[in-house]
């Protein structure tokens, strides 16, 4: 009954510390969104312990984690999820990034969303070498709305057409 008690305790403290974790890692897995009467578009955003943007959204309806990366020319995801989100790769190209070159190629993200801000037709590119399941979300994304930072928030507004 001890070991018991002591195995059931055990293992609720593991899944308490894993969400504490996953938190602290994501703040954002369900991104704060607004539109006021204009229809602009907000998400705000806050910063994880390691001073990054990090949240939930999706491309092609898939969920995925985003990592605002305002270095990173395209938006960058890695190979197994451009398969499940159905991307297909183009040309072949290399890519200049803070661990040397890689080969990267490029695609079309027909939706990406995160919060209540949708962009069609993003140009991206399937990095093979790229490890994890976090994709960068850069300035081919970024570029079509306006982000600013105030102290640890960074809100992303998106303008009606």
């Amino acid at each position: 009954m001890l070991v018991t008690s002591f195995a059931l305790g055990l293992a609720a403290l593991t899944f308490i510390f894993d969400a504490w974790l996953a938190r602290e890692s994501n703040p954002n897995a369900n991104p704060r969104a607004f539109e006021n009467a204009s229809g602009v578009r907000e998400v705000v955003l806050d910063r994880n312990r390691q001073g990054h943007y990090v949240a939930g959204g999706e491309i092609n309806g898939l969920p995925v984690t985003f990592l605002l990366d305002t270095g990173a020319t395209d938006v960058a995801i890695p190979q197994g999820i451009a398969e499940r989100a159905g991307l297909e790769p183009g040309y072949a190209g290399r890519a200049f990034t803070a661990n040397g070159a890689v080969t990267v190629y490029g695609t079309q993200v027909g939706q990406l969303r995160i919060g209540n801000i949708e962009l069609q037709d993003v140009r991206a590119s399937i990095t093979p070498s790229m490890a994890g399941d976090t994709i960068l979300l850069g300035m081919s994304a970024l570029q079509q709305v306006e982000f600013s930072q105030r102290g640890s928030t960074l809100t992303l507004r998106q303008y009606p057409e």
